[in-house]
């Protein structure tokens, strides 16, 4: 292989450090990889396998933010054997046991086609199984992808449906908003850009992409003061 420019890399390399000065990433360390050519890869698994694992919060009551779901039964499926439905994701905090009483917020979520109106209703259920890969469990910590399967009818958990929602025990589930008020920080310039453009001010009745947890969705800008926003 030629080498056309072996300072490349080099240069590369001081100008995200130059980047990346006066951030939250500054002193972040920068490994060079080649995918490819198998280039640096176990210097990256290495750094990942240092990073001290957090501590786990067992004995909360569980929260669980949910990042896929799916119906497992086949088509043509004989009644008798049909299971409910499965949500995957990670348990933050807390314990899931089979048999636990569960709930899913914000569950089902509606918009009055007069008014415009959202209106949501929590879906109450119970733990049917667990599962980590091909392991079967009784119960299931933070950390980890989990598969939880549920009393409830397999068509609303079905292609996702569920992305974004939260499981955990019933009365003790978190709030949900219709407006959230933020204190926001806007970046300086747009990234990926051959040339500097800056970022716009916020407006009102602007549409923004809003990313909680793990689902996106549409916001509108409501207010604006200075670096705070209703949405």
């Amino acid at each position: 292989m030629i080498i056309k420019d072996p300072g490349a890399a080099t240069r590369q390399y001081e100008d995200m450090r130059k980047y990346f000065q006066g951030t939250i990433a500054h002193g972040s360390p920068i490994i060079p990889i080649s995918a490819q050519m198998s280039f640096n890869i176990d210097v990256v698994v290495d750094f990942i396998c240092r990073i001290p694992i957090p501590l786990r919060d067992f004995t909360s009551a569980p929260y669980m933010i949910v990042i896929r779901s799916f119906d497992v039964n086949k088509p043509g499926e004989d009644c008798s054997q049909l299971v409910g439905g499965v949500a995957g994701g990670t348990i933050l905090k807390g314990l899931l046991r089979v048999g636990d009483e569960i709930a899913i917020r914000p569950g089902f979520v509606s918009k009055s086609a007069k008014t415009g109106q959202i209106s949501w209703s929590e879906i109450r259920s119970r733990v049917t199984s667990l599962k980590a890969d091909d392991n079967h469990l009784m119960y299931a910590v933070p950390g980890g992808l989990i598969g939880v399967g549920m009393l409830v009818d397999p068509f609303i958990t079905r292609s996702d449906s569920l992305v974004g929602q939260i499981i955990g025990y019933p009365d003790h589930m978190p709030d949900v908003f219709m407006e959230i008020d933020v204190k926001y920080l806007l970046m300086k310039r747009l990234v990926g850009f051959k040339i500097d453009e800056k970022v716009q001010k916020l407006k009102e009745d602007e549409i923004l992409l809003i990313n909680v947890g793990s689902t996106s969705l549409g916001g509108k800008v409501v207010t604006v003061r200075s670096d705070l926003a209703k949405i």
